[in-house]
């Protein structure tokens, strides 16, 4: 049995995610609070296997909550967040706090889509009351691995390519608080770097001058039509999809090309696919997501350009989904823990790296 506990100031929103589960025998409302204190002090009490918690609450804010619960009786938080920029940013600063995940829901509960957010809910809370048993104070536990990850496993070998001329990554549950580690370490490339970060609308430019501030890089938010310089990292923005041109050789160009085939939005299959057809090498870097995203795309990427293709290590992610399906498909060249895939994109495209580094 799935205990769970419900935080949020709205009556009506703790009574729509009690409605959302109650048809679920394998998950039970345990406990609902009004207040952040109130959680705080609930799951201590009621020690729940999971707990949704709403961004904006009175007395205590869902951060402070967040914060103190992870320091007191550690526990999967899920993050529900409106659809604004402010709590875009709040929600995004939970996450490196220790909330493992978040649902957006709209601003309107007159609006609120009870079934897909229902569905999407439920999902969630199974996944990540499975994990349970790995959190601890200060949140989620890496998973016990024999890899020495501050060594790169090697898995395919590719030939010196030169240096990249465009960067591409895919990332997903776990980004927020796993890119900042790796762009850290990266510092400015000679190239553009492209993130497709699973996000939805509104997420991505708070998300972006977050990351702006803690790594002191140009991170920004795409915009249909722009040109990707060398030195910018490009969030892709919320809820679409980008496909990179060429339109002559060094001049790379992104615009908005939602697929409605791909399942979810920004899509790194779509974003590596079309990075395949520039005419300079391309390095493609897969990190924490659910499900396979990325991998398709690395695929055609190795196919027709040999392209590198980095992996995070899979005890070092939040979750490895992603990153395994590239690793167990043979296509990653190395897999390494976040920081060291900042510094191994230093070393191949970084401003102070040496020129036709290797690629592995």
């Amino acid at each position: 049995m799935i205990k769970l506990l419900i935080s949020d100031d709205s009556a009506f929103m703790r009574i729509a995610i009690r409605k959302m589960v109650e048809g679920h025998p394998d998950i039970e409302v345990v406990g609902e609070a009004r207040t952040g204190q109130m959680c705080v002090e609930m799951a201590e009490a009621l020690r729940p296997d999971v707990i949704t918690m709403d961004v904006e609450m009175p007395v205590m804010d869902g951060l402070e909550a967040t914060r103190q619960i992870m320091a007191r009786c550690a526990c999967p938080i899920i993050m529900l967040s409106s659809l604004t920029e402010r709590n875009s940013v709040t929600t995004i600063k939970a996450l490196e706090l220790g909330a493992v995940d978040f649902i957006a829901k709209k601003s309107s509960f007159v609006q609120l889509d009870i079934v897909k957010i229902g569905d999407e809910l439920v999902d969630k809370l199974r996944y990540w009351a499975k994990k349970r048993s790995r959190f601890s104070a200060g949140g989620l536990r890496p998973a016990v691995s024999s890899v020495d990850t501050s060594k790169p496993v090697f898995q395919r070998k590719t030939e010196n390519q030169g240096v990249p001329g465009l960067v591409v990554l895919g990332i997903s549950t776990g980004g927020p608080a796993t890119l900042p580690q790796t762009l850290k370490a990266m510092g400015k490339l000679k190239c553009p770097l492209v993130v497709a970060q699973h996000m939805p609308p509104m997420f991505t430019s708070g998300f972006a001058r977050h990351l702006s501030t803690e790594t002191g890089l140009d991170v920004v938010e795409s915009t249909d039509g722009m040109e990707a310089k060398p030195g910018m990292v490009i969030i892709i923005k919320g809820g679409t999809d980008v496909v990179i041109r060429e339109p002559f050789p060094g001049r790379i160009m992104l615009y908005e090309r939602t697929s409605p085939e791909a399942p979810i939005h920004p899509n790194a299959d779509v974003l590596f696919r079309s990075a395949a057809t520039v005419s300079c090498p391309v390095v493609a870097v897969v990190m924490t997501g659910m499900g396979n995203d990325g991998m398709k795309g690395a695929q055609e990427l190795v196919a027709r350009k040999g392209s590198a293709v980095l992996a995070q290590t899979p005890d070092s992610c939040i979750v490895d989904g992603m990153p395994s399906s590239v690793i167990d498909a043979g296509l990653a060249t190395a897999v390494l823990a976040p920081a060291a895939l900042g510094a191994r994109l230093a070393r191949m495209a970084g401003v102070g790296g040496l020129l036709g580094a290797s690629l592995v």
